[in-house]
């Protein structure tokens, strides 16, 4: 097996003992909101196992591995502050799966937490082939994606940070954070969250084959606006904030931050 492969391999294993272990975690507790903070730091694991396994060139590999472990661990610890803060109780999102999946949804549950290992290794390809890269120099392109990257994880910390602080206060309980950037974007975060990935499709462009990852962020944006993200989100602010909610979709951009209509 070569090394990349094995590489892929490895994380594999190791994050499927790292997402069953949260499992338990999370059915003890009765929380599987554990599963986000959980895939947001896989991918510091991948990164620093691909950056010591890989045969590319040691600062390229330093420089990849460190911007995944500093996106990674601000996203993760952001998400557990917000899971623990909420704590016992639980994201409507996964309330409502609870509900849908019957009297013994733990089950379903455990492998919903695999599918979230297979996912971070699916996403993670870009960061292997750049750690696989041996071009003895760091190229324009790399460069650009530092600096895409930069903008993400300033832009996505922001509106964290903004609706962090609009919940913080009592006198918006249930009410729609319609400050900073979430007046242009009902979903900033996210946004911001896509562009990451585009930059480590920017980063791996520089790499034979790096091509070839365009799919992680056209994958991650089909999540983000079909299936897990937008949808699901929408979906638990309608049921708890109605038609002050459905008045912000009217009048505010669902993804890329705009001006608002009205």
């Amino acid at each position: 097996m070569s090394g990349p492969l094995l590489s892929l391999a490895l994380g594999t294993a190791v994050l499927s003992g790292v997402m069953a272990a949260v499992w338990v975690t999370a059915v003890r507790i009765r929380n599987a909101g554990t599963v986000d903070v959980a895939w947001s730091l896989n991918f510091s694991l991948l990164a620093l196992l691909y950056a010591t396994l890989g045969k590319g060139y040691v600062p390229r590999r330093l420089l990849i591995a460190g911007m995944v472990v500093l996106w990674s661990l601000r996203l993760s610890g952001h998400l557990y502050a917000r899971v623990m803060g909420e704590h016992p109780v639980e994201d409507g999102r996964y309330r409502q799966l609870r509900q849908e999946w019957g009297p013994d949804p733990d089950a379903r549950f455990f492998w919903f937490f695999e599918l979230q290992a297979v996912l971070n290794v699916a996403l993670s390809v870009p960061i292997l082939v750049s750690c696989s890269n041996a071009t003895p120099w760091i190229r324009p392109l790399e460069w650009a994606g530092v600096g895409l990257w930069a903008v993400a994880l300033v832009g996505e910390a922001a509106a964290d940070r903004q609706l962090e602080r609009f919940r913080r206060d009592a006198a918006n309980r249930g009410r729609t954070c319609q400050v900073g950037l979430w007046r242009y974007s009902r979903h900033p975060n996210y946004f911001f969250e896509w562009l990451v990935w585009v930059a480590y499709f920017a980063f791996a462009s520089a790499s034979p084959w790096g091509w070839a990852t365009v799919y992680c962020p056209l994958l991650m944006l089909c999540f983000l606006l079909r299936v897990t993200g937008i949808p699901a989100t929408e979906a638990q602010a309608l049921r708890s904030r109605g038609e002050e909610y459905r008045q912000y979709q009217r009048t505010t951009s669902a993804f890329v931050p705009w001006f608002r209509k009205g």
